[in-house]
């Protein structure tokens, strides 16, 4: 049966739940590839650069594909989805255990796996947002906090199991591990709401359909038997409604920004061990900030979530986004002059928090842009448009770091990236309000008049938009009329 509205709970917290442990086997995963880097760079005896393509073609694939888990979930299954996606990941994991050579490496962790987590990410986040209205942004705050859990946790555990197992035994334990992707597919009952059939008319109106047929349509679920019988024309349709967002302005900007968010933001998790190691930190204590990192973002994605659906600024998600990002920016900017680990701590509590609360409301600000029916779309291009700059970055800083024998390089650009980004929104904004200020001005000077009467069960409602001087006008012809 359709529902009117999210239930804002029940079952709604198992979704919650599974989306918990699809972040852990996806996002924390990833960011544990890191402590890998320098196993890899000394096993294969290769430069930053090319190391450095393994974590950006996991992230790559993980973002690029995300449209593809969308199109799944949308026809198919959300279950069959993720189900899938965990048995590739697994896949990916177990066979880079026995990688002879970094193309090796490029192939089963990098593609495999991110294809994986593709299959996996974005339907598991889309789902919490057709449970949740009221309560959204703190649903997936817990949700995403899975990330910053999992990297509290899974990092020490991944840096003792190289060390007892060796790198090839830690990513066949990991494969085991990204298996549970399987139970949180499991998890995700579908829901059916009103609004997700809120264009049937629109189909119904389309000469796809006969006249004898559309009395019954109107009862039934509009994709399925549209498909069956116009399935050229149907599918076409359904399919560029389902993307019509596309050409929205503040979708447009969003998108724009997310590319330089993404592009620096994905470094620091490649070359904070990197950087700390260079700088005299012990292997133990390098993991440790990866630890306080991933801790302190669940700190971040579950108050941003809890505050931002306060009444107080639940209107304002829009700066608080733009905000964390903009803090994110500056963190970077001041890590390369942070050359040890008691001042590295602070660093991975401040980027850690912030990072936590922009990647919270990165769902929810989608949402309020293109609304929930077309969330799952919206979120797999969301992700998709990671792809490139999760591909890019991580190599053009290990390319500067081989050039410049620093990270300064890197970090700055990184930083300049993402508060470029923050300053994009914040113009648009501005903009926006700039606009609708002057548009008020000139109705300002309208006099706008709203007429109501009734004629039995039926109201009328006439608006006549005339300022003074058209009254005037009117007067003078009239007069004039007369006189002749």
């Amino acid at each position: 049966a359709q529902r009117t509205g999210p239930p804002d709970g029940g079952w709604g917290w198992m979704i919650v739940a599974g989306c918990f442990l699809v972040t852990i086997c996806t996002r924390a995963v990833t960011r544990c590839i890191s402590i890998f880097f320098v196993e890899f760079q000394a096993y294969f005896g290769q430069d930053y650069a090319r190391t450095a393509w393994i974590h950006s073609i996991v992230d790559c694939a993980t973002m690029l594909c995300a449209p593809l888990g969308s199109l799944i979930s949308n026809h198919v299954s959300c279950q069959v989805g993720i189900m899938l996606g965990g048995l590739l990941a697994s896949t990916g994991l177990i066979l880079s255990s026995f990688a002879a050579s970094l193309e090796h490496l490029y192939l089963s962790l990098g593609v495999l796996t991110g294809l994986g987590f593709a299959l996996c990410y974005s339907p598991a986040i889309a789902m919490v947002g057709k449970y949740f209205n009221k309560r959204k942004a703190l649903a997936y705050g817990i949700a995403m906090s899975g990330s910053g859990i999992g990297t509290f946790i899974l990092a020490p555990v991944v840096q003792l199991l190289i060390e007892q197992f060796s790198w090839r035994g830690a990513l066949l334990i990991l494969g085991g591990f990204v298996l549970n992707l399987c139970v949180c597919g499991a998890l995700m009952r579908p829901i059916s709401l009103k609004e997700d059939c809120k264009t049937a008319p629109e189909f119904l109106e389309q000469n796809y359909v006969p006249e004898t047929e559309k009395q019954d349509l109107k009862r039934m679920s509009i994709c399925s038997p549209l498909i069956k019988l116009w399935p050229h024309e149907c599918l076409c349709y359904c399919s560029w409604k389902e993307y019509d967002f596309l050409l929205m302005p503040g979708f447009m900007v969003l998108a724009v920004s997310i590319l330089f968010m993404a592009y620096g933001c994905s470094p620091l998790f490649v070359y904070l061990v990197p950087y700390a190691l260079s700088v005299g930190v012990s292997h133990h204590q390098a993991a440790f900030l990866m630890s306080i990192l991933g801790v302190i973002d669940i700190i971040g994605n579950i108050t941003f979530g809890w505050l931002t659906d306060r009444r107080c600024l639940k209107k304002h998600r829009y700066f608080c986004y733009l905000f964390a990002v903009g803090m994110d920016g500056l963190c970077c900017l001041f890590l390369p002059v942070l050359q040890s680990f008691p001042l590295l701590v602070p660093f991975s509590f401040t980027f850690g928090y912030f990072d936590g609360a922009y990647v919270t409301l990165i769902p929810v600000m989608t949402a309020d842009v293109v609304g929930t029916s077309l969330l799952s779309s919206a979120l797999g291009v969301v992700y998709f448009l990671h792809a490139i700059p999760y591909l890019v970055s991580p190599p053009v800083a290990g390319w500067l770091v081989d050039t410049t024998g620093s990270y300064t390089a890197s970090f700055l650009l990184c930083g300049f990236s993402m508060i470029f980004s923050s300053a994009l929104l914040c113009f648009a904004r501005l903009a926006k309000k700039i606009k609708r200020t002057h548009l008020r001005s000139l109705t300002g000077n309208t006099a706008l008049k709203q007429h109501i009467w009734t004629n039995g069960a039926i109201a009328y409602s006439v608006t006549a938009e005339l300022d003074q001087r058209d009254v005037e006008f009117l007067a003078v012809d009239t007069n004039s009329f007369s006189n002749r």
